[in-house]
């Protein structure tokens, strides 16, 4: 038996969507206390916290995904340089999971910070 592994070849993102990192908590916040329920999951690595959308599973994209290519509809992001598991804002529960063992999240967290309006600014000076 032969195993082949085959990493991904390239990651595509159409929209990239940047927040605040408070912004976009009180949003969160707000949606989850506006549906009524659940706990919001986060990703973070490198000092982003970050929520990607994929398309839908069609042909076309089970296509491009056995040549080797991701694509996803956006990515919203926001600088948090330092991580904790759990916030807690506005009555609302958010997790937050560190992924940094992924390359490839962590490449795209680095991709992210060169793309940030806030990485040097005074913006993001609430972590």
């Amino acid at each position: 038996m032969e195993i082949s592994i085959e990493p991904w070849k390239k990651l595509i993102i159409h929209e990239i969507i940047e927040y605040k990192f408070e912004d976009w908590i009180k949003q969160i916040a707000f949606s989850t206390r506006s549906s009524g329920g659940g706990i919001p999951t986060m990703q973070w690595t490198n000092g982003i916290v970050f929520s990607p959308a994929n398309f839908p599973t069609t042909n076309s994209t089970v296509n491009e995904q056995l040549k080797g290519t991701l694509h996803w509809s956006s990515v919203s992001f926001a600088i948090k340089e330092k991580f904790e598991k759990q916030i807690v804002k506005e009555n609302a529960t958010i997790n937050l999971v560190d992924v940094s063992v992924n390359e490839i999240f962590k490449e795209l967290s680095i991709s992210l910070k060169l793309q940030s309006k806030y990485t040097n600014s005074q913006s993001n000076t609430v972590q």
